[in-house]
């Protein structure tokens, strides 16, 4: 099953899009994967899964950490002409949400749920991070697990990090894998930038 949509998907599309999607279709032994570091993902590939990881510094201090936290609470990162995710999905474990892309001439819907979110400060240190981690459900062309982050570390210096494993659930991504992946990257770096540019209020 494929969701697609030949205008920008309604509320009600996405709704329809999630209320047909079952279960997730990634092995549960892998859930919750992302919430490790990245280097703990490398044993994944051996099982077939691709690692996408990208880590971008978008400035310092307390104020920009807070406002990239805001950009992820409010899917900032997902703010793109050719992709996004409902602004007003709510980031908490459980909940399902969908990613609507523009590929070519069609608007594709996977969706997603949400399968932790964590959060920690230190008031020691001054450090914090706040992250989520969303699986993919039966109907996304992908099968696999991606986290979202905002990192204070030591230094006071504010990071946001893409992290992700996944490989083809469908005979579309499978024949098409080597542009999902040039995708992927695609994404990171644009969801990088939208971050950036939320973060520095331009």
């Amino acid at each position: 099953m494929v969701f697609l949509c030949w205008a920008k998907p309604s509320l009600q599309e996405q709704k329809d899009c999630l209320n047909k999607s079952d279960g997730f279709n990634y092995d549960s032994k892998y859930r919750g994967a992302t919430s490790k570091h990245a280097s703990s993902l490398n044993e994944l590939s051996k099982d077939g899964f691709l690692i996408n990881h990208a880590r971008v510094l978008v400035g310092s201090g307390v104020e920009t950490y807070e406002k990239g936290k805001l950009a992820l609470e409010n899917w900032r990162h997902f703010g793109f002409d050719w992709g996004f995710v409902d602004s007003k999905t709510p980031i908490r474990s459980g909940v399902k949400f969908c990613v609507c892309v523009k590929e070519f001439l069609p608007w594709v819907m996977m969706p997603l749920q949400i399968v932790y979110v964590n959060e920690s400060r230190s008031s020691k240190k001054d450090m914090a991070s706040f992250c989520f981690g969303g699986g993919t459900l039966q109907g996304h062309l992908l099968a696999g697990e991606e986290r979202f982050s905002i990192e204070m570390d030591e230094k006071n210096q504010v990071w946001y990090e893409v992290l992700s494993f996944s490989k083809p659930a469908h005979f579309l991504s499978f024949i098409g894998y080597p542009y999902v992946q040039l995708r992927q990257k695609f994404f990171a770096h644009q969801s990088s930038n939208a971050v950036v540019k939320h973060v520095s209020g331009s």
